[in-house]
């Protein structure tokens, strides 16, 4: 076995695919349909209009998320690919511009000056290698590697469902009680924020804490205004 192959290691999804889709849809569920249960409730609805008002915000919002997340992938794709097409026709109108460009940022990543000459004179042969190492450094991202929209779309569909439906249990299984609804949607949070902190260096009590007290702000908001309107029309 090669050094190279024994060092192999993998890394976790950065390119905003599936896992910023998913963690933004379960968070945004939770919080959504916590904070509407809080006003709803708090405005004296019955159960029923909970019930209806919850279903309605699921499947809205997650149909909401899937095309937002959908097009917003969509649009990085593409202009991507539009930033790829603007760079090869440069690589092409001034090939010696473009290398003493490379040539530079060679440079200041800490290639000595003869060598980084040497270097990108034997990258620029190859037409490919030069316009994604061109691409990859002045744009951050590598051409080869697009997120897909259909896999954020599905992802960000499924989680806001998922963390949507959990303040609507109580009421789903007979439990009509909003304390118990908001008590759910707040355990949600907290495991929600905690299972993200497996992605990030932040302890889990910290992620936890802080998608809990997102969460209790807009929850404790919406149940004041709720409430406020609730009086109101009595």
């Amino acid at each position: 076995m090669s050094e190279a192959e024994a060092h192999e290691h993998t890394h976790a999804d950065v390119s905003g695919g599936w896992l910023r889709a998913a963690v933004f849809g379960a968070m945004d569920g939770l919080v959504t349909n916590t904070a509407l249960v809080a006003g709803v409730g708090g405005g004296g609805a019955a159960a029923s209009a909970i019930v209806l008002a919850g279903v309605a915000s699921l499947v809205a919002g997650a149909i909401s998320m899937a095309l937002g997340e959908y097009t917003s992938v969509t649009t990085q794709n593409e202009q991507l690919d539009l930033e790829v097409a603007k760079e090869r026709r440069e690589l092409a109108r001034n090939p010696r511009g473009e290398l003493a460009e490379l040539v530079e940022m060679l440079r200041v990543r800490g290639v000595d000056p003869e060598l980084s000459q040497r270097v990108a004179v034997q990258l620029h042969r190859d037409p490919d290698v030069a316009l994604r190492l061109h691409v990859v450094a002045e744009l951050g991202l590598n051409p080869e590697d697009k997120p897909s929209p259909w896999t954020a779309a599905v992802s960000s569909f499924l989680t806001f469902s998922l963390g949507a439906v959990v303040p609507l249990l109580p009421y789903l299984l007979g439990v009509s009680l909003l304390p118990v609804a908001l008590l759910c949607g707040a355990a949600g949070l907290v495991v929600a924020g905690a299972l993200s902190s497996r992605f990030t260096p932040r302890p889990w009590w910290y992620a936890a804490l802080r998608q809990l007290l997102f969460g209790a702000a807009a929850a404790g908001i919406t149940l004041g205004i709720g409430s406020a309107i609730g009086a109101a029309v009595a």
